[in-house]
């Protein structure tokens, strides 16, 4: 058994990230790398782009912690066939432009796959750099209709919005059943949230409940009064937000501070416990449908709750629950792991040129069954993520207003 540590080598400047991969487009660096052989000299190297800063930089620390704690669960166990799985880590920023420049950075390395990117609006601009590379993509949060579509070598295990979001808004109805008026509030120059919206809409429209206001955001915003006081002149009990955790937790408390006192039901975008500094204690009772739930009785799931509370316990203030985004970054790495495994087996890696193990892993990721913290997951030949269990939490904010935890409905 192969105990070394996990490899990571990290860069967390995204304007050195930029910097650099113009450096390499100048200098003529192509995609000759890929007609060589896999480099194994420092392991076996694997990519992750993550949003470490800028406002998207609350879920790409969830991510990150994600991915670290697979490395070391695969190495710990021999890595790939006594290899040890040797993964770089590049900060995407909060943007696009940032995002491809860390995919064509990752890829001129020579990766055999790539984590990442954490939004889904740099997903939509990076992943076409990956997919006419031949480079296979595991999205770790990319929530938005569409992604898989853009090409064979993109995958998720992040289930899309149309599955999950409905049942929030379900729940929401079994709680409330008096509901009559809702209001939507989304982020006009976000592809997630223009996306999410549009389910939103359809469950609420499917259940009789038509909105009676439709309220547009920007991403950047942080005074959304004009928005409020629109919507609540049209008397809602109901509020849905499709928004990211800054934006979105900046709503929740002007909301609330406005008077608002009705059910809110929040999207993808907030389902992270960086929200709680952000809203505060108005952050309670808002509901949330969830992909990942830490009470699954699983081998897989026991395994990532004691690394991710050893992790934690360093920081006595820390939560001791694992968020969504980071079980499921650590089912990316992991679903990545295990194919590399089997694909070395089948045809070891040193044996075959770059190009080629990058099909050949896109081919094996997808054909793989996993038992990952999600439960059991596997892929539809287009790379869509296919997971049976998911949930509906309400954050209950512990007394100093800034702590909580999501708490499964039944």
């Amino acid at each position: 058994m192969n105990s070394q540590p996990p490899r990571m080598k990290r860069r967390f400047s995204a304007s050195l990230v930029a910097l650099l991969a113009s450096a390499a487009s100048l200098s003529g660096c192509s995609d000759t790398t890929a007609n060589g052989p896999v480099n194994l000299s420092k392991g076996v190297p694997v990519g992750a782009v993550l949003a470490l800063t800028g406002n998207a930089n609350v879920y790409g620390q969830d991510q990150k912690t994600g991915i670290e704690l697979a490395l070391k669960a695969l190495n710990g166990s021999g890595g790939v066939n006594g290899q040890p799985i040797a993964l770089t880590l590049e900060d995407s920023g909060s943007d696009e432009p940032s995002a491809n420049a860390a995919f064509n950075l990752q890829i001129n390395r020579g990766v055999l796959a790539l984590i990442g990117p954490t939004l889904s609006q740099q997903a939509f601009s990076a992943d076409p750099i990956a997919q006419r590379r031949g480079v296979p993509v595991v999205a770790p949060s990319n929530t938005a209709k569409g992604i898989p579509q853009i090409g064979h070598f993109i995958s998720r295990v992040s289930a899309q919005s149309s599955v999950i979001a409905p049942l929030s808004i379900a729940q929401a109805l079994k709680l409330n059943p008096g509901i009559r008026r809702a209001a939507v509030f989304y982020a006009q120059d976000d592809a997630y949230s223009t996306a999410e919206t549009v389910i939103f809409q359809k469950a609420l429209a499917d259940k009789g409940l038509k909105p009676v206001t439709v309220q547009r955001t920007q991403l950047n915003d942080q005074d959304f009064q004009n928005q409020i006081t629109a919507a609540l002149n049209q008397q809602p009990d109901l509020v849905v937000l499709s928004l990211q955790a800054v934006d979105g937790g900046n709503m929740i408390r002007q909301l609330r501070e406005l008077g608002y006192k009705g059910p809110i039901v929040v999207g993808n975008g907030m389902n992270t416990p960086n929200i709680y500094p952000i809203c505060q204690r108005y952050c309670d009772g808002i509901l949330i449908a969830q992909a990942y739930s830490p009470e699954l009785r699983t081998p897989t799931n026991q395994r990532f709750l004691a690394a991710f509370a050893a992790a934690q316990a360093r920081n006595p203030s820390a939560t001791r629950i694992p968020p969504q985004l980071t079980a499921q970054a650590y089912t990316a790495m992991q679903v990545i792991g295990e194919a590399l495994q089997r694909l070395d087996r089948q045809q070891p890696l040193k044996t075959l040129p770059l190009a080629k193990a990058r099909k050949a892993l896109m081919d094996e990721i997808l054909s793989g069954t996993y038992q990952t913290p999600l439960g059991e997951i596997r892929f539809t030949p287009e790379g869509e993520v296919i997971q049976k269990n998911f949930y509906v939490a309400k954050v209950r904010m512990n007394a100093d207003g800034t702590s909580g935890r999501f708490t499964l409905l039944p």
